[in-house]
């Protein structure tokens, strides 16, 4: 139990450290807010949750990652941008609907094709499709940054 809350302590640590070093360089270098959320503050807080679904998917669970890949971004699509919403009103940048949004959708269906597989695998992701998501991913940090 101890060796479980040394573990939670460094990675929630490490996490806001990288978070708050990368907003200061960035705010510094006069990269935009938006930029800074969609690449080093996801990635920052993103490395939390990149731990147990890595663990799962080593252990043999490969159901416990993918849960915990889809629950945490629908919690944080539905709950926390629906609370923050309740709380304030969020005004939705231009790029974020002629950009992000449809990278986002295109990204998710991506996944349910991947999910819903064809006729011989079914419900399975192999290494070329998980390799073209991780693709996927760099391709648009990339074009974020350019």
């Amino acid at each position: 139990m101890l060796w479980i809350v040394i573990g939670l302590r460094l990675l929630i640590g490490s996490s806001r450290l990288l978070v708050w070093g990368s907003v200061e360089i960035a705010g510094r270098l006069g990269v935009s807010d938006l930029l800074i959320g969609l690449t080093i503050v996801a990635i920052g807080t993103s490395l939390l949750e990149f731990a147990a679904p890595l663990t799962a998917a080593r252990r043999g669970h490969p159901d416990m990652a993918l849960g915990n890949v889809l629950g945490s971004n629908l919690f944080n699509t539905l709950a926390v941008v629906g609370i923050a919403g309740a709380i304030s009103p969020i005004d939705v940048a231009s790029e974020v609907l002629n950009r992000d949004l449809p990278a986002v959708a295109c990204a998710t269906m991506m996944l349910l094709v991947y999910c819903c597989g064809f006729k011989h695998r079914q419900g399975q992701i192999n290494r070329l499709e998980g390799s073209s998501l991780v693709l996927a991913y760099i391709a648009y940090t990339a074009w974020l940054i350019l």
